[in-house]
């Protein structure tokens, strides 16, 4: 039975858009992706908006296509669709199946964990800039010139990226990944990013499981 796929992709500015620049890989990923089975594609929808905005036509076309079509939605990566819990949630209960081309064996629950983690860290991010310009600010010096406001807001980044993780390191291990290489290699098998956006070493894995 031939399956029925709806395309999106995204690129977050007005120039990759024009000069298809990010597009060519994300469509190069989905047409892998289908190759390896026999499918049709009855929509195909680009955006080009801010992955932290939740207003997104082309997105809205799309899943009403593929409600109207019994069709699945196929994105290259995850983080096309945004960094936001609330918005992936929403998708998923939204009643449309879809599916990401870099990960399509990915579980509901695993795409809930990377969207958690990939809000986490943008939040993470965000907060660790603003502790560290306040405490600065305290203390009457010069923006960007006090290492230890900015170290200790890097710790406790750190720490609270840590915490989001704790389960997802005690399934890994559940799992029969026990040793330090083996849970580095599923991390980054699940696209887990580290605190700073990274990819996991022995070393990353062993300061994570200090803090947990």
């Amino acid at each position: 039975m031939t399956s029925k796929f709806v395309t999106y992709h995204r690129v977050s500015t007005t120039r990759q858009g024009q000069s298809g620049l990010g597009l060519e890989a994300q469509r190069e990923s989905v047409s892998n992706f289908l190759k390896q089975s026999d499918w049709e594609i009855v929509g195909q929808f680009t955006e080009v908006e801010s992955g932290k905005r939740k207003s997104r036509p082309e997105l809205t076309r799309a899943l009403a296509m593929c409600k109207k079509q019994g069709a699945t939605l196929v994105i290259a990566k995850l983080d096309r669709l945004a960094r936001n819990l609330h918005f992936i949630t929403g998708l998923m209960e939204s009643g449309v199946n879809f599916v990401a081309a870099d990960n399509p064996a990915a579980t509901r629950l695993t795409v809930q964990i990377l969207a958690a983690v990939a809000e986490e860290e943008g939040r993470s991010i965000s907060e660790r800039t603003k502790n560290a310009l306040a405490q600065a600010k305290a203390r009457g010096t010069k923006l960007g010139t006090n290492g230890k406001a900015l170290a200790a807001a890097n710790r406790e980044a750190a720490d609270k990226h840590a915490q989001s993780l704790a389960q997802v390191v005690s399934d890994i291990k559940a799992s029969g990944h026990t040793t330090i290489r083996a849970i580095a290699a599923e991390l980054n098998r699940l696209e887990v990013p580290t605190a700073k956006a990274g990819k996991w070493h022995i070393a990353s894995v062993q300061r994570l499981l200090r803090r947990i």
